[in-house]
């Protein structure tokens, strides 16, 4: 660059070219300045977005190895419920080392219940007399405290042909073992609900002097929703025996064997909530985990469904929507997140209008909220179809006015893309505006993820989808998990499979 005028030259063709490379210089420097801009002005939305989202301040340690036994445990105990009895165990030949079974502690209280063959020989009619007595202890769980039931069986034999006679013990959850059904919920829904940890359970019953090992625990709950697995699948028909339904998912770590590290797994939530248009069916949520994001899962479950679902833009959903069986609804909440965080992190006053008349749209949902569809039609067509096509035709105008490569005008597009995929809620009273009933499905998940870190495997993840469905589930229709699952863990086992549906929690009898 010249620093005085003394040294620019006088011929008046050779000011022309230096005026000419000074202006291009210029130019050049001013777009790389623009471009310095817009990337500084999307790194402050990215660390704004990531502050606002951010989920706490850190996890707590945890113990790793506990975490990782207790994941791979309860995969191992589920598989072992599933394999057929009839073919011999690999582990049958091998040697087991099998841990030695404490006593129940004496100060628990007992609740003695006697099982009598009767007074008569069921072969001859004679009288039975007393030979003895075989007593099973079952460790049971009253919420609060614990206590012990004693189950006596009295032998009795015939004094004319000396048949013996004894009542069959009932039908248990876990065969051969030691928890009562209401001591297994507990556990449960300490685990999925309650969101501890199996190895502080333990710590925790420790407390009240019961020895409960972590691995016992694990087993227990890995028996349990094998067995529970029919309950969570009829849960799942009865989803996707609805018009419309809700999608989401979410990350969830997996140990990766022989790696030491873990892997990105995924949990997908599939809720039906017919509330908000009075529908009488009853809401559910059913949950999968996959081992990872592929388009092909979604398309396994639901190959049975037919209808409405509303989900955010993930591509992996395309294939459903292509088949035509599946009709996309898209999502107004992530269209408003995005004018949201832009308003929060640079006070953009074409987010904060943005955002006023998305609001309109929202308080017309509140007014319709609860009337059924066609009165819910009615009231979108006259009232939120013009704010829709308002908002629309102002979003496009915008548009030019500001530039294509900030994250104003990435929202911008992002709405526009999106809205087109909305549209079906104005003519349909079924449909929601958003996605929110998934994304609140999700809330249990997130949580639990950030105490236990990881499941132990992916049959590990499987066993969590199935306590999630049921517990979700239960909590969506009033129902107290701990009492539901209490009553249905110690009728299941002897619960015809074809009168599932009797078991379902709005089917319960103590509801």
């Amino acid at each position: 660059m010249l620093d005085t005028a003394q040294t620019l030259p006088d011929d008046p063709s050779r000011l022309k070219d230096m005026v000419a490379a000074l202006a291009s210089e210029n130019k050049t420097l001013s777009g790389e300045l623009n471009a310095r801009d817009v990337l500084i002005e999307k790194l402050k939305h990215q660390l704004a977005g990531m502050r606002r989202h951010r989920f706490g301040a850190g996890s707590e340690a945890l113990d790793q190895l506990e975490l990782v036994l207790e994941g791979e445990e309860i995969a191992a105990a589920a598989q072992q419920a599933q394999d057929d009895p009839t073919e011999p165990s690999q582990a049958k030949n091998q040697p087991q080392i099998k841990p030695k079974r404490k006593p129940l502690p004496d100060h628990l209280p007992r609740d003695e219940q006697i099982l009598s063959p009767g007074e008569s020989c069921g072969q001859c009619g004679g009288k039975l007399k007393y030979l003895g007595e075989d007593v099973t202890e079952e460790l049971e769980y009253v919420p609060g405290r614990f206590r012990v039931n004693c189950i006596t069986r009295p032998k009795l034999s015939c004094a004319c042909c000396e048949t013996i006679h004894q009542a069959a013990l009932p039908s248990r959850p876990i065969e051969r073992g030691r928890p009562g059904p209401g001591l297994l919920a507990h556990v449960l829904v300490s685990k999925y609900a309650d969101h501890l940890p199996l190895y502080r359970q333990s710590q925790i019953f420790g407390r009240e002097k019961v020895d409960l090992e972590r691995s016992t625990l694990a087993d227990w709950v890995g028996k349990s929703t094998a067995l529970l697995e029919p309950l969570a699948e009829a849960i799942g028909r009865h989803v996707r025996d609805g018009q419309a339904i809700f999608a989401d998912d979410t990350t969830v770590g997996v140990q990766a064997p022989g790696t030491g590290k873990t892997k990105t797994g995924r949990v997908w939530a599939y809720v039906r909530d017919e509330r908000p248009w009075s529908g009488d069916a009853q809401p559910a949520t059913w949950y999968r985990f996959t081992p990872d994001r592929k388009g092909k899962w979604p398309l396994d479950h639901l190959a049975n469904f037919a209808g409405w679902m509303h989900a955010d833009g993930y591509a992996g959903f395309n294939e459903l929507y292509r088949q035509g069986r599946v009709n996309e609804v898209a999502c107004m909440a992530h269209v408003r997140r995005k004018f949201f965080d832009l308003h929060a992190s640079q006070g953009s006053g074409v987010a904060a209008q943005a955002l006023r008349r998305i609001a309109r749209l929202y308080q017309i949902e509140d007014e319709a909220r609860g009337q059924p569809p066609d009165a819910r039609k009615i009231i979108r067509q006259s009232k939120a179809r013009p704010a829709f096509d308002d908002l629309e035709a102002w979003l496009n105008a915008q548009l030019p006015k500001i530039s294509g490569k900030s994250p104003l005008a990435g929202a911008i597009r992002y709405a526009l893309n999106r809205m087109k995929k909305l549209r079906p809620y104005l003519d349909h009273g079924v449909l929601e505006l958003d996605n929110n009933t998934a994304e609140r499905a999700m809330r249990s998940i997130a949580v639990g993820r950030k105490n236990y870190l990881f499941m132990g495997s992916d049959r590990g993840g499987k066993s969590a989808a199935i306590a999630y469905t049921l517990i979700e589930t239960a909590k969506l229709n009033n129902v107290d998990p701990q009492a539901w699952l209490s009553d249905v863990l110690g009728r299941i086992a002897d619960h015809k499979i074809t009168r599932i549906d009797e078991l379902l929690p709005w089917n319960w009898d103590g509801a």
